[in-house]
């Protein structure tokens, strides 16, 4: 379960208070407003790449496991339970390649660790569902995927809490970032992932954001752009986008400046995702009614 901020509070600048948008991206829109009930408390997002224009997310701790997906204003367009998974605290998902060659998959986070007591973690991958077998289904009578691959995860360094999951586009190795603001640490395993036993993570990097106040900058969610050029980082107030340099190795990523993006307003935000062309950001909020809403990005 998110462990949220003590006040959540609208960022310094944002479209809908007028304010002018940070550069790089333009200013929020909102697509839609999710009217889906069964989806209470979004805590990650992900564009399906089976399915072009179309998104998934699912539910922080108390939910069964399931998967919902929403088209680009936030309609429902079905549900799906995850067979042979868990929902202890799911905290994030990514979209990325995995065992078979062309075939996408998801990636369901169950990282969270409030009291920073689990001696494992575990990321769950399913191959991404055709939205056609979910016409019709609800969260009380959802599809079913095929039976999830449990990935094993262990810390080198001790228990971590995390809300923030990503997987390379192209290698599939997967990252998890914890839920720091001065010190987010980046922790990869790299493909491929292996189920048959325990991984250990490797620390790859350390993230430094903001220092807003009232822990309003804690990393909430992460995602990698599909070229694997970019990264985005979600904090309670707002996002943050790390670059590649010409020529580096990807992981280069994560000792580049973070650069602050102003998103709309979100009553404890926790998810981003790009969308599918790489041109936007889309974020949502734990707190319903929730909204969908994206910033596009200026220039190249």
């Amino acid at each position: 379960m998110a462990e949220a901020p003590a006040t959540t509070a609208r960022p310094a600048s944002t479209a809908a208070d007028g304010g002018a948008p940070v550069a790089g991206y333009g200013p929020s829109t909102v697509l839609g407003t999710v009217t889906d009930p069964g989806i209470d408390e979004s805590s990650g997002l992900a564009a399906s790449r089976r399915n072009p224009g179309l998104l998934w997310t699912h539910n922080d701790s108390g939910d069964a496991p399931l998967v919902y997906c929403l088209d680009i204003q936030a309609h429902g367009c079905g549900v799906w339970r995850v067979t042979g998974a868990e929902a202890f605290d799911w905290e994030d998902m990514a979209a990325g390649p995995g065992p078979s060659a062309g075939e996408p998959y998801l990636y369901l986070g169950d990282i969270g660790d409030n009291l920073d007591q689990r001696t494992e973690i575990v990321v769950y991958r399913i191959p991404e569902p055709a939205a056609a077998s979910g016409v019709g289904t609800t969260k009380a009578a959802p599809a079913a995927t095929p039976p999830a691959e449990a990935i094993r995860l262990r810390y080198p360094d001790g228990a971590h809490n995390a809300e923030a999951l990503a997987v390379h586009p192209v290698t599939g190795d997967l990252y998890v970032v914890t839920k720091d603001a001065q010190s987010a640490k980046v922790f990869k395993a790299s493909a491929p992932l292996v189920t048959a036993r325990l991984t250990a993570l490797v620390q790859v990097g350390t993230i430094r954001l903001g220092s807003a106040s009232r822990g309003l900058e804690l990393v909430t969610g992460a995602d990698v752009s599909p070229d694997g050029r970019r990264v985005a980082i979600s904090t309670y107030a707002q996002a943050y986008e790390l670059e590649l340099p010409a020529g580096g190795v990807f992981d280069d990523i994560w000792a580049q400046r973070p650069v602050p993006v102003t998103l709309g307003f979100r009553p404890q935000g926790e998810s981003i995702a790009y969308r599918l062309d790489g041109r936007a950001l889309l974020s949502s909020s734990e707190i319903v009614p929730w909204t969908l809403q994206q910033v596009e990005r200026r220039g190249p």
